[in-house]
């Protein structure tokens, strides 16, 4: 952990230094990587570099990256430049990384268009990875070339890189008070992908839309905060929102798509037997229908401290409301006798629901989605999973659409607070972006959530159009 020098060295004193370094051949990477973290001076770094090439006859490609990931973190444009000028005379291709470090770096400076030129000589040999496009969005916003900003936006969406909420944020920010019918257009398309694909804003992001909105020249929007009635009325509008029903035609379709594509699809008998799936059938079929299904094992993990046969205990006793029928889904561990799983709770339990006993090996999702979906339109599940990988096996987009708003409507969320388990009922209104025109409802979360979380919002932005 050698610390860099403050001012800039000769070369018999960088020589030294290394002679002192316990292993030398390492000495001026370590030494970058520690100039790095410490913000050193641009010009010691580049004494350093003088006397790597005075040595060396030239300066390694490794560390030229390195130099040049200082000169981002700094804004030093001009070096930014020298350093793209040495490495496209010197090496036939760049990668990716150095590719991410120009971009990024000229993006933040007056020199912007210069990496749209960078971006193209990557499109000639790979796919610009988000963060190339995301930069040169922020750039073309920063700098009020808005339909630039958006054809790079959509041409990001068509290779499939997702955007973060940094970069929809921006483009809601650049665009304030900006007229324009098409730039609405495309900011409202936005919205419509949060829709489409169940992405919660978190508060600032929530709050530069609610801006954008009233900021529209002539367009007399106004934004409020809210938390939406039982009932799925705004108390703000008074508009009654999407209900989270599917209709009898769709709920058929979409039970029908499962059976085929996730069930009998590919992904079920990895983890289970065809054999033991047709006995749980058989199971399921002589006992219908159920209200609510419970994935026995991922709610016995509850509480980390406590024994996961007393939080399933905890559980089921919370949901076995008068005449509930609950099919809890277990595992063949769970009936020996362990630290764990003690006999007699399970016995009690067993009173109070049908429990269908997999193998240790077996995966529950299949099971829990067949259960819920044979037992009708009002029966719920309880998971603490996203059920991601089986959206994915649904083969169209109409039927994942489906899916999650099935989920949405469908799975009952939880939480710990203190010694109670609190289940939230699922909502009779669908949390999703929703408009009719004169007004949107946005449903927004507290804080920015890197992983994807089934817990939906309880708090929305209302915007209305007077």
């Amino acid at each position: 952990n050698i610390q860099p020098p403050e001012k800039p060295l000769q070369a018999q004193e960088w020589n030294r230094l290394k002679e002192s370094f316990q292993l030398p051949e390492a000495f001026e990477e370590v030494m970058f990587n520690n100039m790095i973290r410490c913000n050193s001076p641009i010009d010691v770094a580049k004494s350093l570099m003088t006397h790597v090439a005075k040595s060396n006859g030239d300066v390694a490609y490794h560390l030229l990256v390195k130099y040049l990931a200082l000169c981002v973190q700094q804004g030093q444009t001009s070096e930014i430049r020298d350093v793209y000028d040495i490495m496209k005379t010197r090496f036939r291709t760049l990668d990716s990384g150095a590719y991410n470090l120009l971009i990024r770096g000229l993006c933040n400076s007056d020199e912007w268009r210069m990496a749209l030129t960078l971006l193209e000589e990557v499109r000639k040999t790979m796919v610009p990875s988000r963060t190339n496009y995301e930069s040169c969005i922020k750039a073309a916003s920063r700098h009020q070339e808005m339909n630039l900003a958006f054809e790079l936006y959509r041409e990001m969406l068509a290779k499939d890189l997702v955007p973060t909420f940094d970069v929809l944020q921006a483009l809601f920010d650049f665009s304030r008070g900006v007229e324009g019918a098409q730039l609405q257009k495309e900011l409202f398309d936005i919205l419509l992908y949060l829709r489409e694909n169940q992405k919660y804003p978190h508060k600032t992001f929530m709050w530069s839309i609610k801006l954008w909105f009233e900021s529209i020249p002539g367009g007399h929007w106004r934004g409020n905060l809210t938390n939406i009635k039982d009932s799925g009325q705004c108390p703000v509008c008074k508009h009654q929102l999407e209900d989270s029903d599917l209709t009898e035609e769709e709920y058929n379709k979409l039970r029908e798509r499962i059976v085929r594509d996730v069930i009998h699809g590919t992904d079920t008998f990895r983890k289970t037997s065809p054999q033991e799936f047709e006995a749980f059938q058989t199971f399921v079929e002589n006992r219908l229908p159920f209200d609510i299904v419970i994935d026995g094992l991922n709610v016995s993990h509850i509480k980390p401290r406590k024994m996961q046969c007393e939080n399933l205990f905890d559980a089921v006793n919370c949901l076995a409301k008068e005449n509930t029928r609950l099919l809890v889904l277990g595992r063949k561990h769970m009936l020996v006798n362990s630290s764990n799983w003690k006999r007699e709770i399970m016995k009690e339990m067993q009173n109070k629901a049908d429990f269908f006993f997999a193998e240790n090996i077996s995966e529950d999702d299949a099971f829990l989605l067949y259960a819920t979906l044979q037992s009708g339109k009002h029966c719920k599940f309880v998971t603490r999973d996203f059920l991601r990988d089986h959206k994915a096996c649904l083969s169209d987009n109409l039927t994942r659409h489906l899916f999650r708003k099935w989920q949405r409507g469908h799975q009952i969320a939880f939480s710990v607070e203190g010694k109670h388990i609190n289940f939230l009922p699922a909502l009779r209104y669908d949390c999703v972006v929703q408009t009719t025109g004169d007004t949107w409802h946005i449903p927004y979360k507290d804080a920015f959530e890197e992983k994807y979380s089934y817990q939906v919002p309880r708090k929305w932005l209302c915007i209305q159009q007077k």
